[in-house]
């Protein structure tokens, strides 16, 4: 079965709820939080929900939690779910720990301490010291000072010798900490109750996740957004997918979302995407966009805007400018547009502002 790009973008919007209107969503009816929101930027996990049909303002606090989960980045999530999300997002075994803690793996290795005992190790230390909200830096620290030198690297921006980073942040979960939602830098706290569950729901594990809400694919571009080695998700590959073929590749989707994929075409809906959004974590982005500039223009190596999903498909860019109470937004389309579409972006621009708490004073777009 072949399919186009124009039908996988279109099971993409639908998966991810991309094409509800506002206020018609929840936290305990929205996809996308099964595998967590990123809050990378102040566009992060919040606008991910607003743009997805959700009231945001009134999400109760205690609904939500945000922890380090994925590629150790601050993902939201329902709170009801930790104990099966602390069990999704685990690593698979020891070769995958070793793969998500970067070079972090190799004196552990030198030290004949495996990569799933030391993380164990540090979430056991980081357990015993935050007994209180704590800041990032003051768990770093007193860590420091608890762990033996291989669980150790010297910072030569800060000066001084720390905990290696990803380990420190996947420890987290296993330690049962939370984010404290709005600090900056981060405080730790525990999460109430915690106890992680043993086994992985289906509706959670991150493989049939990612075929669920960014499929097709293939073992590699899940490894890829994962942090795991490829044979690890190879292995763990779903046996209920069907192959379909998307610009003549070989792709796997789950077979019972064959259906919504040769649904049709994408909704004509407009958004203005974050720059960590699901929609465009995917790793087939020869697929999302097919022009190499493009591909440029929205994964540049620093400083990555927002995307405009318009009108159902992926036509610019979006930075936003502010300047105290002054908000403006610049918008590069890539070509020329309708009137009609032009209000749309015009729109979705109003409603940012709106989510910002602040006054929409200019916006700007070229094309």
């Amino acid at each position: 079965m072949e399919v186009t790009r124009e039908q996988v973008l279109g099971f993409r919007i639908r998966a991810q709820q991309l094409d509800r209107a506002a206020g018609t969503g929840s936290v305990e009816d929205t996809a996308l939080l099964d595998y967590g929101a990123q809050d990378t930027g102040p566009d992060g996990a919040l606008w991910a929900l607003r743009i997805r049909g959700v009231d945001t303002a009134a999400v109760p606090d205690d609904a939500v939690s945000m922890l380090w989960t994925l590629r150790g980045g601050p993902h939201l999530y329902r709170r009801a779910d930790l104990p099966d999300i602390a069990a999704a997002v685990a690593p698979f075994d020891d070769e995958d720990a070793g793969k998500r803690i970067y070079d972090a793996s190799k004196p552990l290795r030198r030290a004949g301490i495996g990569n799933l005992e030391a993380l164990d190790t540090v979430a056991a230390q980081m357990r015993k010291i935050v007994s209180k909200p704590t800041v990032k830096g003051d768990v770093s620290g007193r860590l420091s000072a608890v762990l033996d030198p291989p669980h150790l690297r010297f910072c030569k921006p800060c000066g001084v010798t720390h905990a290696w980073e990803m380990p420190f942040r996947l420890a987290a979960i296993r330690a049962g900490l939370e984010l404290r939602p709005g600090t900056s830098p981060p405080v730790l706290q525990r999460i109430p109750g915690f106890r992680a569950r043993r086994t992985v729901k289906p509706e959670f594990d991150v493989i049939r996740a990612y075929l669920r809400l960014l499929g097709p694919a293939v073992p590699q571009q899940v490894a890829a957004f994962l942090d795991a080695p490829v044979k690890t998700v190879a292995e763990r590959w779903p046996a209920d997918v069907t192959e379909v073929l998307v610009a003549g590749r070989k792709r796997s989707i789950l077979t019972a979302d064959v259906d919504a994929l040769t649904a049709g075409p994408a909704p004509g809906v407009t958004r203005l995407l974050g720059p960590y959004d699901l929609f465009v974590q995917a790793k087939d982005r020869e697929l999302l966009v097919d022009d190499p500039a493009r591909v440029k223009a929205i994964w540049p190596v620093l400083g990555r805007p927002g995307v405009v999903l318009l009108d159902g498909d992926l036509l610019g860019t979006w930075r936003p400018r502010k300047q105290g109470k002054r908000f403006r937004l610049e918008v590069d389309l890539w070509a020329p547009v309708p009137p009609d579409q032009r209000r749309a972006v015009e729109e979705q621009a109003e409603r940012l502002a709106e989510f910002r708490g602040v006054p929409l004073t200019g916006l700007d777009i070229s094309d």
